[in-house]
Parts: C-alpha cells; structure tokens; sequence
C-alpha cells in the first residue's frame, strides 16, 4: 500500500509539472504567437480572457466528474486535453482562431488544475500529513523549466507551431505514461456516508441514494479566502516589474528582478510549507503567511528605494506561497464525497481574483499612482488574515453533542 501511495505522489508530481510546464511554453511564445496572428497589444489582451474563462468553465465542469469517476480516470483525460490544446495558440493565424484556441486550452488546464489538486488531497489523506504545499512548488519549477526551454528553442530559430506542437506531443505521451499510477476512486466508509430519509411509509430507505448537496457555506467562505489570496498573487504577476521601474524608476534588468524574487520565494516558500503546516496547522499556515504577505507589500507601497521595494516582493511571495494549498487541501478535506467540486469552487474564485485583481489595478491607476493601488492587496492581505479561522476544522463530536446539552436543559 505505501509503495502504491508513493508511486501516486510520484505521478501527481509529474501532472504539477506538466502543467506548468504547458502553461510556461504558452507564455514564453506570446509575442511569437501574437505576430503570427497578426493582432496588437490590445486585442491579444482581450483575448487572454477567453482563456481565464475556458479555465473558470472546466473547473466548474470537472469537479463532479472528478467525484463521480475518480481523479484516476479525469486527470489523465484532463491533462491529455491541456497538452493537446497548446499547439492551438501556435497554428493560429487570426484573431478569431487564437481565441477558440485560447478557449480550448483554458478549458484543459482548468480541467487539469481541479483534478490533479483532489487527487493530490487524495494522497495528502493517506499520507496524513500536509504534502500538498510541495505539489505547487513543483507546478512552479516546472514554469521555470519552460522558460530555460523555451529561450533555447527561440534562440534556435525554431516556430511557435513546432516547438508547440512537439511540446503538446511530448506532454501529452507523459500524460497518459504516468496515469497507471494514480490511486483508484475513494470508497467512502459506511460511517462517513451520508443518512438517507425515511421513505413515504415512515420507514428507512433500503439503500442511501446520491442525493444533489448544496455546497456548504464554509466552502464559500474558503473560495472568498482564495478570491483574496489569488488576487494578491495576480497583482504580483503583472505588476511588480512594471511598479518598480515606474514607481522607482529602476533599470529595465533591474526591474526584472522583482518578479524574479517574488516567484522564486513563493517557490521555496512551499517547499518548506508542508512542513510548517504539520507541526502548526493550517489555520496559522494562513494566518501568519497573509500577515507576513501585508508586511511585505506594505514596504513596497512605501520604499523610495529599490533594494527594500525587491526584499518587500520577497516577503511579499514567502507569505502567499503556503496560503492557496492550504486553502485547496482543507477544501478537499471537507467532504470525501465532494472533494473534487468543493475544490473547483474554492479554485474557480480564485482564479476570478487572480484575473481581476491586475484589471482592478489598472484601473485605480487613472486615479491614484501605481504604489498607492497596491492597498487592494493590502486589504485582501490583512482581510485574509483575520479570517484564517475559517479554515479549522468543525469538531464533529461537539456538534452531536449541542442538541443532547438542548435537550437536557429543556427538560430540566
């Protein structure tokens, strides 16, 4: 069994990967693609929503698929469709096409981002203990994998549709390669299954029947959490090289390096998280990671000098980098039944705050500069914070317990 168990982390390391090694080719071949396309600036940026929103739609999709057929049978179909889909981008030679290519591939890799984090709440069970921090972490290396790749295939001379396409291939060959390691769909134990009402006669149903759930609130309240935590995140992506050269007026390779610091602590920073999360729990995991994320863009927003605004991005990625796992891995823990649809909310909303949060910035900055916008995260920072709590686990035994002290004191 635990040779079995490790082979599965094994294989949800390689589908982390793989996902952000087919995200990290799509982002370093933009500017190629878009010249083949022939569209500009503006309308590649409108574009780009068509693939947040194939995303927001599969994760919505796949959740209940995942529950209902097991993360063994959706994650390899989803991580098939997302590699086939990147060669899309590079085949397109207009606007039109590159928008049905930049739905489908959205499609795919939310399709892939749910399963493949159920799965790894899956494995985090039976392990019993927090392993899911380290499956981001490798999501991570494997953008910076495509990036060192991509820069040589470029430097190469090779075209978006070859690289591409032989990525696809390769991508989609270890999709379907490492699938046979995937732990088989949970039978949830009798005692964890849901009661069924009495029937008509007032007797018990024979059997329990999968009746439709209406999500839990908590389940909002954790998808808010990572609407917050998802949007500061965004904001990091796509605006701290900018700020720190217009803000601090920094050279455009100095400027660079704010993001190369923020990515590489969220980085490091979820390698070790697991470890915090074991011995501290979640909720401080959250806690503590938001607040140092505050303290962080805090210095950001106020340092007239470079080197503290690069050392407040650092901070500013070491706090975010255990928040969204955490978040997924409570989500997934909630329910067995429902793990793959109450990560798909919790992740849909995210990725709603990671694609809003740079929208909402750059429109504050008609209004107020650009360090001065970065309150938003500030807030979701501090908000995110205080309401950490959310993420303890209800005791089960105390709420049996309320109705049998009611119902003594009502007869006392």
């Amino acid at each position: 069994m635990q040779r079995a168990l490790r082979a599965a982390r094994a294989a949800t390391f390689a589908y982390f990967a793989l996902n952000g090694f087919v995200l990290g080719m799509w982002i370093v071949h933009i500017p190629a693609v878009e010249q083949r396309a022939g569209i500009s600036h503006a309308v590649l940026g409108s574009l780009l929503l068509l693939l947040g929103a194939g995303a927001f739609a599969g994760m919505q999709l796949v959740g209940p698929l995942t529950d209902r057929f097991g993360a063994r049978t959706v994650v390899p179909v989803s991580a098939a469709m997302c590699a086939a889909a990147l060669c899309l981008p590079g085949l397109a030679t207009s606007g039109w096409l590159l928008g049905g290519a930049l739905l489908v591939l959205g499609v795919g890799n939310g399709c892939l981002d749910v399963s493949m984090n159920a799965h790894a709440v899956q494995v985090e069970r039976g392990y019993g203990r927090p392993v899911m921090s380290a499956f981001h972490a490798v999501f991570s290396l494997g953008g910076v994998a495509a990036s060192l790749v991509g820069a040589r295939t470029l430097s190469w001379g090779w075209s978006a549709p070859a690289t591409l396409g032989g990525t696809a291939a390769v991508c989609l060959a270890a999709a379907l390669l490492v699938a046979p390691a995937l732990l088989p769909r949970e039978t949830v134990p009798a005692a964890d299954a849901p009661i069924a009402g009495p029937g008509k006669s007032g007797e018990p149903d024979a059997a329990p029947e999968r009746t439709r759930r209406r999500t839990p609130g908590r389940i909002w309240a954790l998808a808010a959490l990572a609407l917050m935590v998802m949007l500061s995140e965004g904001v990091a992506n796509d605006w701290s090289v900018l700020a720190t050269r217009d803000v601090l007026h920094a050279p455009a390779a100095t400027a660079a390096f704010a993001y190369g610091a923020f990515a590489t602590a969220m980085t490091i920073g979820r390698l070790l998280t697991d470890r915090v999360a074991g011995r501290f729990g979640p909720v401080q995991v959250v806690r503590w990671g938001a607040g140092t994320a505050a303290v962080g863009i805090t210095a950001v927003i106020c340092s007239p000098w470079i080197p503290l605004a690069l050392a407040g991005w650092t901070v500013f990625g070491i706090g975010l980098s255990g928040c969204v796992p955490q978040l997924f891995s409570v989500a997934g823990h909630a329910d067995r039944e429902a793990a793959g649809a109450n990560v798909s909310k919790v992740a849909g909303l995210g990725y709603l705050g990671m694609l809003a949060g740079p929208a909402a910035i750059g429109g504050l900055t008609r209004i107020v500069p650009l360090n001065a916008a970065f309150l938003v995260p500030l807030g979701c920072c501090v908000l995110a914070a205080a309401a950490a709590g959310t993420l303890r686990t209800p005791d089960p035994d105390a709420a049996r317990e309320r109705p049998a002290v009611a119902a003594d004191a009502a007869a006392g």
